[in-house]
């Protein structure tokens, strides 16, 4: 992609933070073509329902959805969205025991599932219909957005997968952006919806999408004195 001269300044800073996480394009790409957790939108509802009360993605919630997939999915005792609201809350706190967490989840599988009969698609692509449809502006009117327990970021980041490139507007994102907008002279957005809309019209300009600039930033933060990108290079691919 071209980039625009007049931004040169944020290009060169942009591409500064982007050589530190390699490999964020190809996980994007899986993103954006809904094939995160081998593609299982049952995964990345609980994935986005565990990350809701904000533990640590990588040493918390990826290691939960994964026993989750093991113990539900691999076994064939959650195939569908259907099956997950259905599941057991006991059995399924014996996974994760947040309860409001499963509230979250079972809420967003119940509203895929209307969307899934109502339109005769599948989970899969029910998620991405839902993504395509769901309105940044006024989000909390929408059926996911009202949900109890699903912030602007849970939001976001179901929109994320199912295909929307887009960005979450949450405290790293924003620290990270606010950093390279303040090096590059830009001033910074008013709210989070603001956030959202300037790094969507930005993104285009620098050589980059909104979503790998969004997962960028949580690559970048070290763990342990590594990158997380460092880090968890062999999990990234299977998530």
């Amino acid at each position: 992609m071209r980039k625009n001269k007049k931004l040169a300044p944020l290009n060169r800073v942009i591409d500064s933070y982007m050589s530190r996480a390699p490999m964020v394009r190809e996980h994007c790409e899986r993103c954006l073509n809904c094939a995160r957790w081998n593609g299982n939108p049952v995964l990345m509802t609980v994935d986005a329902a565990f990350d809701s009360i904000g533990l640590n993605y990588f040493q918390s919630v990826v290691p939960r959805v994964e026993l989750f997939n093991q113990q539900f999915v691999e076994t064939g005792r959650v195939h569908t969205f259907e099956d997950l609201v259905n599941a057991d809350d006991a059995e399924l706190r014996q996974i994760w025991k947040n309860a409001r967490s499963w509230k979250v989840a079972k809420e967003i599988a119940a509203h895929l599932v209307r969307v899934k009969q109502q339109k005769k698609i599948s989970d899969r692509d029910a998620l991405i219909y839902w993504a395509k449809n769901a309105p940044l502006s006024g989000w909390e009117k929408d059926h996911l957005g009202s949900i109890k327990g699903v912030g602007i970021n849970t939001y976001q980041y179901m929109r994320m997968m199912g295909g929307v490139d887009t960005v979450m507007p949450d405290k790293i994102v924003k620290r990270v952006i606010y950093e390279i907008l303040g090096t590059a002279g830009i001033k910074r957005p008013a709210n989070d919806i603001e956030f959202v809309l300037a790094v969507e019209a930005l993104a285009p300009q620098t050589g980059y999408r909104a979503i790998e600039i969004c997962w960028m930033t949580w690559l970048i933060q070290s763990e342990a004195g590594l990158s997380r990108t460092e880090k968890y290079a062999s999990l990234l691919p299977k998530i």
